[in-house]
């Protein structure tokens, strides 16, 4: 049961502590002090104290043993209360009750009525919280981030950013339901306030951004997916990302700073957007498989879902993967400007809203330890071509990625990375003039772990001729604390 689950019935425990202690034949003194109150419930009797010698004491003890109760009170005295205690748990019930057990409730029957009182109020309260809990097949964990970051040349490349040091943060929560065992729901709540000076795609885009007019606790992703075979899995949604739907994993670089180095560059294939999506995935076994999802953004408006006019991204991987290594190529088909190859692009690139084709390869490789100075290796080379350029627009587009990670190098759970490359820059342009800029990014950080729950990240980045124009450098830091729950 995750963290959540777990403060739920902690509170109910606490809140349930004193009617169970009442209910049962511990924590008797402070029965006795309760009962003796002038808060008793308007009970006369005086709850004197019962001698094994006392002919009732003789009575309750057999009623015990007859009974079969797990209690034993031979050669003790003991309270009226929990007298009463103990006839409660032996003939609470039963249906038919001798003379004698006749004789005896009526004896108790005050303190019987306390107690029994007590106890409906606790079955109460059970059920209460038995109705508002988590289904048992439902998991709850989610983590809150906290930024702190500053980009020197901020202003080159938007004049409305400022070099100003910023805190931003991240509250997320992920539901995850199985309804057979072999299916998932997955549901994403999230909020996420104060990265409205990071927004620039490609180069300050920080990973865990997002838009910065959003301040409210919403859902950011639903999908399910379920087996179809024993090898062929679907995914369908209505907000959904394509990369969630792929038939293998196109990097192991884990990128901490900036979102384009993501998935081996966040690029033709890959760029984020969250939207109406489906997906079929095949895994042949010894490594292949293959996937095919489509993503709408239009499924949710006028233009409907799958139209002429839908804006849609359609890929299809094939993939080899093993322990070790992975080899990918991915064909992208977008249509209507569906975009967001922006993530890992250049400025002017950027700019072109018309339908494309690209191809997105990848290859990771890692060691067989983890320690040692040879790191995880991550690999990207990008690809687009545009059906429609006009003039002052580039008919193609190429760029790379390169991702290293070196985890546990100092120590358990910690990872430094660097990635560098060149985002998918413009080429052949419809008409004569300049050709697209060379830009460069990179980034350097450290990860590491106080604790298996909480991630800190001290982190540098940077970049030059990230827009159009050699006068575009950045270089920016951050400071970067996840917890986790």
């Amino acid at each position: 049961m995750k963290l959540f689950q777990q403060l739920l019935v902690a509170g109910a425990a606490m809140s349930m502590i004193a009617p169970m202690a009442q209910a049962s034949n511990v924590n008797l003194d402070d029965m006795k002090s309760y009962s003796n109150s002038s808060n008793s419930a308007g009970l006369s009797n005086n709850f004197s104290t019962i001698e094994p010698t006392d002919f009732i004491h003789q009575s309750i003890n057999d009623l015990a043993k007859s009974r079969g109760c797990s209690t034993d009170i031979t050669g003790r005295s003991i309270s009226r209360y929990e007298a009463a205690t103990i006839i409660n748990s032996c003939l609470g019930d039963v249906a038919e009750v001798t003379t004698l057990e006749r004789s005896l409730i009526d004896e108790f029957s005050s303190e019987l009525a306390l107690i029994r009182g007590r106890i409906d109020g606790l079955e109460a309260r059970m059920n209460d919280y038995e109705a508002g809990a988590f289904s048992t097949t439902t998991t709850l964990d989610g983590k809150a981030v906290f930024n702190i970051n500053a980009v020197n040349g901020n202003t080159n490349i938007d004049s409305s950013h400022t070099e100003a040091v910023n805190f931003a943060y991240v509250y997320q929560m992920n539901l995850n339901t199985s309804f057979t065992g072999d299916d998932n729901l997955y549901v994403r709540l999230k909020n996420h306030h104060g990265w409205a000076n990071t927004g620039v795609k490609t180069f300050t885009y920080l990973n865990e951004g997002g838009d910065s007019s959003n301040d409210n606790l919403e859902v950011d992703k639903i999908w399910y997916t379920f087996p179809l075979t024993d090898k062929w899995t679907a995914t369908v949604g209505p907000r959904i990302e394509n990369y969630y739907m792929l038939a293998a994993t196109p990097s192991v670089y884990k990128a901490k700073v900036l979102k384009g180095f993501r998935f081996g560059g966040h690029g033709a294939a890959f760029g984020a957007s969250t939207s109406t999506g489906a997906g079929l995935k095949y895994d042949a076994g010894n490594g292949f498989a293959t996937s095919l999802t489509i993503n709408d953004k239009s499924a949710s408006g006028t233009a409907g879902l799958l139209t002429e006019e839908a804006i849609t991204k359609v890929n299809l991987m094939g993939a080899y993967t093993q322990d070790n290594y992975h080899l990918s190529a991915t064909y992208t088909n977008q249509r209507n400007n569906f975009g967001h190859f922006e993530y890992y692009s250049t400025g002017a690139l950027a700019g072109q809203g018309n339908d494309l084709d690209g191809f997105a390869l990848r290859a990771w490789w890692r060691p067989d330890e983890t320690g040692t100075a040879v790191p995880s290796i991550s690999v990207g080379y990008d690809t687009i071509s545009f059906d429609d350029a006009t003039a002052g627009q580039y008919r193609e587009g190429a760029g790379y990625n390169v991702g290293l990670n070196w985890n546990d190098l100092f120590q358990a759970s910690d990872t430094l990375g660097f990635a560098f490359g060149q985002p998918i820059k413009g080429d052949d342009p419809v008409t004569a003039g300049d050709n697209d800029v060379d830009s460069f990014m990179w980034e350097l950080y450290y990860s590491f772990k106080p604790n298996d729950s909480i991630e800190i990240v001290p982190a540098l980045w940077g970049g030059t001729d990230v827009q159009d124009s050699t006068d575009d450098d950045i270089f920016g830091a951050m400071l970067q604390t996840t917890f986790k729950f």
